[in-house]
């Protein structure tokens, strides 16, 4: 049985979790069926001891950083279909026009002579039209997502090969666009942006408490802040410690240390859709169509504006995976955007912990989710798997992701807890 103080502010009696009611709390929501993220926490952490064992690269501080790039297009991707999901919706094309707006940007840099601020913003609003031809389709003509989008799928691959003349292979040379996601931050910068991500943290969170008190409205306890700002402190000094280590193999010829550039990129996005989703009314209405469509429409949200919207923010978001595939090959091929990059991209979404139902899931879902897809791919490449034991590896942890949402669902409509 929880405890809580009661405490009087204004005359209003106002109930007090202690940090002990807070944890039952928590638990009795974990046994209900809301497990949000921490399957794939408790699945990242083994994962990692296990292909830390099994090979000591794994946690080298060159590979560490090697995992933020190569996980950085499924991860942007994976932000994006989050709010498709959401809907109970699916975006089977982001794969291929992720590499359709990496070849716009290619295509303008190379072949145009463009410079990276009039090139990226080009690649954007290209992927914002895409997204919201298939949110039109979807929304106002009534076509299922899935059929919307698989046809896009195979149209987005075709164009990509109209644009690459057939197959061929675009190079960039524009030395700021190829470093976004292949340099480092200064280890000055690195820093600098560690501890005001913590400070920043520590400030929203110290700020939620105060205003939520001044509403006299229920508040988390003073212990459990501070640990959540001490747990996210030293995640984040610890990683920039080690990223911020000497890991070039001849360190006389070129130096690499710091955190790679597109670690505060990702950082950014996680905290602005974060903040949509949680702190702004179209969040609210994004989870309430998600949760009932009629319930919502009843209630007057714009169904279909939310509809359009989110696969417009998806393809955005694919935009934006694009251009960081094209960066980190500092090139674009008609294979850019395909391959297992959209398996990968749901594969991400769906482990973190969003439901493929709809109305439940967190962006901060895309970047554990990502992190576990990586952390498969680099640790069993670094242990000699092939691509098909991979592949067959991956399968079965998203199955097992698929799974224990529906088992969680079940078990939350059984107690009551849906």
């Amino acid at each position: 049985m929880t405890t809580t103080t009661t405490t009087t502010a204004g005359g209003v009696k106002v109930v007090k979790p202690t940090v002990g009611s807070y944890i039952n709390d928590y638990w009795g929501r974990v046994r209900g069926g809301d497990l949000g993220s921490l399957p794939a926490i408790l699945g990242l952490i083994v994962l990692s001891l296990i292909f830390g064992i099994a090979r000591d690269t794994f946690f080298s501080s060159l590979n560490f950083a090697n995992l933020f790039n190569q996980g950085a297009q499924v991860v942007f991707i994976a932000m994006g279909l989050i709010f498709v999901l959401l809907l109970g919706e699916i975006d089977l094309s982001a794969g291929f026009a992720s590499g359709v707006c990496g070849a716009v940007v290619a295509i303008l840099l190379t072949n145009h002579g463009w410079d990276w601020y009039t090139a990226i913003p080009v690649a954007l609003v290209t992927g914002i039209v895409i997204g919201f031809v298939l949110g039109f389709l979807v929304a106002k003509i009534g076509i299922p997502s899935f059929v919307v989008t698989l046809a896009a799928f195979l149209g987005f691959q075709g164009l990509l090969l109209v644009l690459l003349g057939g197959g061929t292979n675009i190079s960039t040379r524009n030395e700021f666009f190829n470093s976004l996601n292949n340099d480092n931050l200064s280890v000055t910068w690195s820093w600098i942006l560690a501890i005001a991500a913590v400070l920043a943290y520590a400030a929203v969170q110290f700020n939620q408490v105060r205003s939520r008190a001044k509403r006299n409205l229920v508040t988390d306890p003073l212990g459990v802040v501070l640990l959540r700002i001490g747990g996210l402190a030293v995640l984040i000094l610890v990683a920039t410690a080690i990223l911020t280590q000497e890991r070039a193999i001849n360190p006389a010829i070129n130096s690499l240390k710091g955190v790679p550039i597109v670690v505060p990129i990702i950082g950014f996005f996680l905290v602005l859709w974060t903040f949509v989703l949680g702190r702004t009314s179209y969040g609210r209405h994004v989870y309430a169509v998600g949760g009932n469509t009629e319930a919502a429409r009843r209630a007057g949200i714009p169904v279909d504006r939310i509809r359009i919207s989110v696969f417009v923010i998806g393809s955005f978001m694919a935009a934006i995976g694009g251009i960081m595939a094209v960066s980190r090959a500092s090139s674009v091929d008609p294979n850019t955007g395909g391959s297992n990059i959209l398996l990968y991209s749901v594969g991400a979404a769906v482990i973190g912990g969003t439901s493929l139902f709809g109305g439940k899931g967190k962006i901060i879902n895309a970047v554990i989710g990502g992190a576990v897809i990586a952390v498969i791919d680099n640790g069993m490449g670094l242990l000699g798997f092939s691509s098909g034991q991979k592949f067959i590896f991956t399968g079965v942890i998203l199955l097992i992701a698929a799974s224990v949402d529906a088992l969680a669902r079940r078990r939350a409509a059984a107690t009551g807890n849906r």
